[in-house]
C-alpha cells in the first residue's frame, strides 16, 4: 500500500481491523520499523483527535513527527494551474509538495471541504495536488469528501463491541447542527459499513433532502423515519452533514432528530457512536452520550490504532 486516501485502499478491511486489534495489545512492538523516518502532519483545518492520535501512532512506530498548521504557519498555497500569482497566495503547491517530500518520508494531509463548489470539493483539490506533486506516500487525515482513518477506527470499535450475531444492523443517523458540516465522515462510514455486506445490514436515516452522494451509499437502505430505522439496531452512528444536492446548505435543524434515550429504547440495546467533537443536547442528549452504551471514548482511543496500522503498512512498503 503506497497511499491511504480512502478506506478502499486497504487490501482487506477485515484483515486490517484484526491487525489493528493485535497492535493494540502491544503498541510498541514495531518501534524500530519507523526508525530514522519522518512524517509531516499538515493541517489546513483544526484538529484534536486526528492530530494527537496520528502523532502518537507515528511515535509508537519510532517515527519523528513534524507538525505544521497552514492556518497560522507557512505560506498560503495556490492550487490552480496557470494562475498569475499577483494576489495573496505566495507559494504554489507544485514547489511546496516537492520541498516537503525532501524533508519527510510520509506526508499526512487534513483539508476540509469548502462546501461552496461541489465539483471542486469532489475533486479533492488539496489532497489530489499533494498526491500529484509529492514524491512520498500521502496519508488522508480527513479530506473534502472522506475520513478513512475515522472509518477504520469505527470498524475496529464495532468489531470489539459486536454482539454474538451473524449479521448486525448498523444505522447511520443524521442529527441537527447549527452549522453546515462536510460529508466526509458520513461518506467514509457508509463506505466502510457497506464493505461489510456479509456482516452488516446498513441503514442510513435522515430528513428528505439530506441524501449523501448516492455513489457512496449504494447498497444501503435509506429510511426517512428515524424511529423505524432505529428498530432492532445494534449500533447507532450519529453525525450531521449539510445538503449534498443543495450543496452545503442547511435547510433543516429539526430538533426532533436529536438522539434521545426514547429513540435508543427501540434498538436492540445498541451502542452509541460519534466521531467527536459533539454538540451535547443538539446532536445527542446527555442521557445517551453519558450512558453505559456510549462507546465514543473507546472509539476515539481506536484512532491511534487505525493510524498505526495504516502507517505500518505504508512503512513496510517503503522497505
Amino acid at each position: 500500500m503506497k497511499h491511504y486516501l480512502s478506506i478502499h485502499d486497504l487490501p482487506s478491511i477485515k484483515d486490517t481491523v484484526k491487525e489493528a486489534i493485535e497492535i493494540k495489545k502491544n503498541p510498541l512492538k514495531d518501534q524500530t520499523l519507523g526508525k530514522d523516518k519522518t512524517i509531516g502532519l499538515l493541517f489546513f483545518n483544526n484538529s484534536l483527535r486526528t492530530r494527537l492520535s496520528t502523532q502518537k501512532a507515528a511515535l509508537n512506530l519510532g517515527m519523528e513527527p513534524i507538525v505544521m498548521n497552514f492556518g497560522s504557519e507557512g505560506w498560503q498555497l495556490e492550487f490552480e494551474d496557470g494562475t498569475i500569482m499577483d494576489q495573496g497566495k505566495s507559494e504554489h503547491v507544485k514547489e511546496a509538495a516537492e520541498v516537503i517530500s525532501q524533508y519527510c518520508d510520509i506526508i499526512a494531509i487534513r483539508a476540509f471541504a469548502g462546501l461552496e463548489d461541489k465539483e471542486k470539493d469532489e475533486a479533492e483539490e488539496v489532497l489530489s495536488a499533494f498526491v500529484k506533486y509529492a514524491t512520498v506516500p500521502i496519508l488522508n487525515m480527513e479530506s473534502s469528501v472522506g475520513h478513512p482513518l475515522q472509518a477504520l477506527a469505527d470498524a475496529i470499535t464495532i468489531e470489539e463491541h459486536r454482539p454474538a450475531k451473524k449479521k448486525l444492523k448498523v444505522v447511520l443517523s443524521w442529527a441537527p447542527h447549527p452549522r453546515a458540516l462536510p460529508h466526509a465522515v458520513g461518506n467514509s462510514f457508509a463506505e466502510m459499513a457497506l464493505a461489510h455486506e456479509d456482516d452488516f445490514e446498513v441503514v442510513i436515516t435522515h430528513p428528505k433532502g439530506y441524501e449523501l452522494n448516492p455513489e457512496r451509499t449504494k447498497g444501503a437502505t435509506i429510511e426517512y423515519d428515524q424511529k423505524k430505522a432505529f428498530e432492532g439496531a445494534d449500533f447507532i452512528y450519529t453525525k450531521n452533514w449539510s445538503s449534498y444536492n443543495d450543496y452545503g446548505k442547511v435547510a433543516n435543524t429539526d430538533k426532533s432528530w436529536t438522539i434521545t434515550a426514547d429513540k435508543m429504547a427501540v434498538t436492540d440495546n445498541a451502542k452509541f457512536m460519534h466521531c467527536l467533537p459533539v454538540r451535547r443536547n443538539v446532536i445527542v442528549a446527555d442521557e445517551v452520550i453519558d450512558s453505559e452504551n456510549s462507546i465514543v471514548i473507546k472509539q476515539a482511543n481506536n484512532r491511534t490504532y487505525s493510524a498505526q496500522v495504516v502507517l505500518k503498512k505504508i512503512l513496510e512498503n517503503l522497505k
